[in-house]
């Protein structure tokens, strides 16, 4: 979707995006003590289980969208920031926007080229072919014209080349939502006519076909055309109006933008409901969470520095530790009220992302099933503290920890 104009992107969260309920902001206070852990008998009340025998969906990435003609590029100092697991917030998914002009493609290549090199995904997405190559002549609205399906490949594929290669590639964003932005509107059977004639030819993986809204039934649609759904390594949508929901493409989902109705990135009430959602979509089976723009005033960084919001930061719970390659594992979603926890393990690494979106301290207790560990690195980030650490052991695979009123832990075994 095309965020340049505030008016718009505004107007569009409002009306599509997954409403959050407001939930009072603790006060600032003195730093809280959470303790170390205890032990607890197996099967007590609210007990989250994780069991790594039950392995789930493979992770591919956390992150954010960076789009140089419409925002400028991002600076090297905000580069390392986001995308540095040890230096900065980890991200590790990039999307970018393929240009309608070959001559803005080595443009993007620097940021692309800081983010691989840091292990992200990077994923490209064109908004447009050129317009000679449309049914309107124009990059905003109409669609591809049948008799250019060979030279679009070739036009992607010459964008992946200028770039030094991307992990994938998307034909068109939100077909399926014609405004008067560049666009391409088509049909899920258009989007699957042109992947199934080049798809193996436009230079990377093909994602798609990426609706505005998740829609299982444009989806599905596009999959009928077997020779298209072949051609398609990963499934890739937006869930503007419509909350994560778990479906069984046979591949990855990706969930490669969204934005809420939340303009301030700093709000912490509001960057928490981001959290949660990361958790939603993963909890749904999902292999990707790319939120809109990494650097924007509702985003995870400041425009003007390389300081992260309290947004970047509850995304950083995750993508710090939750690197690709890392595999979600069974556990109780929602142990308690207002409590959400999801598990991930990569060989004997084991990471759990718990979320308490209570406005009071919470003892929660964990058994851990199908692996050990012999204590666990703690990092959480509430109104107050940013990615705060510290450790603790544990006193068997049955234990409780305290979580501080609104906010996100990870835990990361030791």
């Amino acid at each position: 979707m095309n965020k340049f104009s505030v008016c718009v992107l505004i107007a569009a969260a409002f009306l599509f995006s997954c409403k959050k309920s407001k939930t009072a902001e603790p006060t600032p206070s003195a730093e809280i003590n959470l303790g170390g852990a205890v032990s607890v008998a197996a099967g007590v009340t609210g007990m989250a289980n994780v069991d790594a025998n039950s392995s789930q969906q493979n992770i591919s990435g956390f992150g954010g969208a960076s789009i140089l003609q419409w925002r400028g590029d991002l600076t090297a100092a905000q580069r390392l920031k986001l995308f540095s697991p040890v230096d900065g917030l980890g991200f590790s998914a990039l999307r970018v926007r393929i240009p309608n002009s070959a001559a803005d493609f080595a443009a993007e290549k620097p940021t692309i080229d800081v983010a691989k090199s840091f292990g992200a995904n990077v994923i490209a997405t064109a908004w447009s072919a050129p317009a000679s190559m449309k049914t309107n002549n124009n990059i905003v609205g109409g669609k591809l014209k049948t008799s250019s399906y060979a030279d679009y490949a070739a036009f992607l594929k010459s964008y992946v080349t200028a770039v030094g290669g991307v992990t994938a590639i998307s034909p068109t964003n939100e077909p399926n939502y014609g405004v008067d932005y560049e666009s391409m509107s088509m049909t899920a059977e258009e989007v699957a006519d042109f992947v199934a004639a080049q798809g193996e030819n436009v230079g990377a993986p093909v994602m798609a076909p990426e609706p505005f809204n998740m829609s299982q039934t444009y989806i599905n649609t596009y999959l009928a055309n077997a020779t298209a759904n072949a051609k398609t390594t990963y499934i890739a949508g937006h869930i503007y109006g419509t909350p994560p929901t778990a479906f069984t493409p046979g591949r990855e989902i990706w969930m490669t933008e969204h934005y809420t109705n939340n303009n301030d990135g700093n709000d912490w009430v509001g960057a928490l409901s981001v959290g949660k959602e990361i958790h939603d979509c993963m909890t749904a089976g999902y292999s990707m969470y790319v939120w809109w723009y990494m650097c924007r005033y509702y985003g995870l960084m400041s425009e003007t520095s390389d300081t992260p919001t309290k947004r970047g930061y509850a995304m950083a719970q995750f993508s710090k530790w939750i690197r690709p390659g890392f595999r979600k594992i069974a556990s109780t979603a929602t142990p308690q009220s207002n409590v959400f926890l999801s598990a991930y393990k990569s060989g004997s690494k084991l990471v759990l992302v718990i979320i308490n979106f209570n406005s009071s301290m919470v003892a929660q207790p964990i058994g851990l099933t199908g692996i050990s560990a012999t204590g666990f690195n703690r990092y959480y980030t509430d109104a107050n503290n940013n990615l705060k650490a510290s450790d603790f052991t544990i006193p068997g695979n049955n234990f409780s920890i305290n979580l501080a009123p609104l906010s996100i832990t990870t835990l990361v075994s030791m």
